[in-house]
């Protein structure tokens, strides 16, 4: 995400702009516009592999989960943003009958990157906090074999849980779905220069690094 702001707009403004053009997309942070720059191979890769594991997951039972053009409002902050992918285990809430603006996720997944790392980290999960339907939120990183999933507690409090290990599989409780490490990484290239492939769906024999 570009650090420079665009002029001050209202949700309803920059919603307008937003379906107006699929060119360029842009978050809305407390009234100011930043326009989101490009995904990596990595990036779109790790998204698809999330997306198909918890997809799978959910067929046959309630919840869903969306990936990349969902957008998520904000009332409290007056923002608006695009998450990597988000998951709920109710039906959907919209904002109006267009959709595509959702108001209850359960779950929000943001693959990192060097330019956006700290504001997913920081500004954005501040934001994220104030959804009182949202309850986790997992980072995943793209350079290296890196999950950290961010719980609510029952008083409100945030509990960070982390897997480094492609053996590891993430519970995400809120939507009753586990995540295998060696399936979120499938054919991405990570740190050590090689692609991790996925052998056998049956456990880590596929990790392949």
């Amino acid at each position: 995400m570009s650090l420079k702001p665009q002029p001050s707009l209202s949700f309803e403004e920059w919603l307008e702009g937003e379906r107006a053009t699929r060119e360029a997309r842009s978050e809305l942070v407390d009234g100011e516009a930043f326009p989101m720059t490009g995904a990596s191979l990595a990036h779109s890769a790790i998204v698809s592999n999330i997306n198909r594991e918890i997809s799978i997951q959910l067929k046959g039972r309630p919840g869903q989960v969306y990936a990349n053009d969902v957008k998520i409002l904000i009332r409290s902050a007056n923002a608006g943003t695009y998450p990597d992918l988000v998951a709920l285990c109710d039906e959907p809430e919209l904002l109006d009958e267009r959709c595509g603006v959702l108001l209850n996720p359960s779950l929000i997944v943001e693959v990192l990157s060097e330019s956006t790392e700290a504001h997913d980290r920081g500004e954005k999960f501040a934001l994220y906090r104030q959804l009182p339907s949202l309850q986790e939120y997992l980072l995943v990183a793209q350079d290296r074999v890196s999950l950290e999933l961010y719980t609510r507690g029952t008083e409100g409090q945030w509990l960070l849980t982390d897997y480094r290990a492609l053996s590891d599989q993430v519970r995400l409780a809120c939507i009753d779905c586990r995540l295998a490490l060696f399936e979120v990484y499938d054919k991405v290239e990570i740190a050590r220069g090689k692609e991790v492939r996925r052998r056998d769906r049956s456990g880590p024999e596929g990790e392949g690094v």
